[in-house]
């Protein structure tokens, strides 16, 4: 007889690996082609695990910022990807992303249902230490990949410096260090031609 909570936590496995078919405006360095969500997760996780002594916070609970980050994107299945410079798209993101969590999340039995949407919840919110750090890598990681694509997505959506700027500035609320380095970046992709001024 088959246990009907793993029935439940298989389901939720299969539906997720739709994540691997969701596309990101970001391209992968080597081939240029369209970074997947599942791609761009297991890279932050990975990132994580490589930068986590930069974070802000001494103390920082690593597994709880990579449990965040494994879920966080999940809701993209329903949702869609928003660009980040989609100013129309962003305008109901949210509404959309708490619509997805709901039905996502709801696969589970309900201990693990409540315990991912908190997580993604608290990635949302960024009050905490794991959040911001979190949410300081996922902004992290596309720039990187723009940058080492000559600014492939940049370009290709006319995104300024600026805006860069002003959509990734909360990286330092996570990793002061990381956002030094991502600035530094920016530069260089504006002398380099890569980022409009």
């Amino acid at each position: 007889m088959v246990n009907s909570r793993l029935v439940q936590q298989i389901g939720f496995i299969r539906e997720v690996d739709r994540l691997k078919e969701i596309f990101r405006q970001t391209v992968l360095i080597n081939s240029r082609r369209a970074e997947s969500d599942a791609e761009h997760s297991w890279h932050i996780c990975l990132m994580v695990l490589v930068l986590a002594e930069h974070a802000n916070s001494p103390g920082l609970d690593v597994l709880r910022v990579l449990k965040m980050l494994l879920v966080h994107d999940i809701v993209e299945i329903d949702a869609g990807d928003t660009f980040a410079y989609d100013t129309a798209r962003m305008a109901d993101q949210h509404a959309r992303e708490v619509k997805a969590a709901e039905r996502l999340f709801g696969l589970l039995p309900s201990d693990q249902a409540a315990e991912f949407r908190a997580l993604w919840d608290e990635f949302e919110a960024r009050e905490t230490p794991e959040a911001r750090f979190a949410a300081a890598v996922d902004r992290f990681q596309p720039m990187l990949l723009n940058c080492a694509t000559e600014g492939s997505a940049w370009q290709r959506h006319g995104v300024t410096s600026d805006r860069v700027i002003a959509r990734n500035r909360h990286i330092a609320d996570g990793s002061a260090a990381v956002w030094a380095y991502a600035a530094e970046m920016i530069r260089e992709a504006v002398a380099h031609g890569h980022l409009k001024a």
